[in-house]
């Protein structure tokens, strides 16, 4: 974490500082930039004031570490198949949408640009997903369990934008039952786009490039 070190001979509390990081994650999904303040995160920790300060510098430190601690990375799993690979590529991007730090997530895809420190984690988090995402397309490919002219961005696109939707559209009361069984839906979605990719001859779509990727 890059958070301010405290006084020489007092050992850092782990604990603590995750409870401070996750307060601090939670009051950006409720209030955004514009209502984060380190006092704020300060009474939602249930620690003084003083107690973030001894730790980090700017509240733009405290985000960064909040993120970089809580955030879940979208990274690459080699399972030995097309599909596997696929399930566990689908089950992660659930599991960062419909876990807690869901709503964190929205924000920052809408305020992170602006945030500095910030903005250069959530672009390396944005990064891995799509090059898990394209490894994974290779590896079928030379598995020969993809045609090389499948719609490959397509498939990525509907893949990762069904698993967001799927999980930004459960209602709140059965949100809890999907977090804890992300894997099911991951599965049923990654069929589905399985048989329509490699359907016999599927027809080519007009207007639109094979892979873009």
């Amino acid at each position: 974490m890059t958070a301010t070190r405290g006084t020489a001979g007092r050992p850092r509390d782990p604990e603590l500082d995750r409870r401070i990081a996750q307060a601090a994650l939670d009051l950006f999904a409720d209030a955004g930039w514009a209502g984060f303040a380190m006092e704020a995160v300060a009474r939602r920790a249930g620690v003084g004031k003083a107690t973030v300060y001894l730790r980090w510098s700017s509240k733009e430190a405290l985000l960064t570490d909040a993120v970089t601690l809580l955030l879940a990375r979208v990274s690459d799993v080699d399972t030995g198949t097309l599909r596997g690979d696929l399930v566990q590529l689908a089950t992660q991007m659930l599991d960062l949408y419909a876990g807690r730090a869901s709503r964190a997530t929205m924000r920052l895809s809408l305020e992170a640009s602006a945030i500095a420190g910030v903005a250069e984690h959530y672009a390396a988090l944005r990064r891995s997903q799509v090059l898990a995402a394209r490894a994974i397309v290779r590896r079928g490919i030379a598995r020969g369990e993809l045609a090389a002219g499948a719609p490959v961005t397509l498939l990525l696109d509907t893949l990762t934008g069904g698993a967001m939707m799927h999980a930004l559209s459960t209602p709140p009361e059965k949100l809890a039952d999907l977090a804890r069984d992300t894997r099911a839906h991951a599965q049923r979605l990654v069929d589905f786009l399985m048989h329509a990719v490699t359907a016999a001859d599927p027809p080519p779509l007009a207007g639109t490039a094979r892979d873009s990727r």
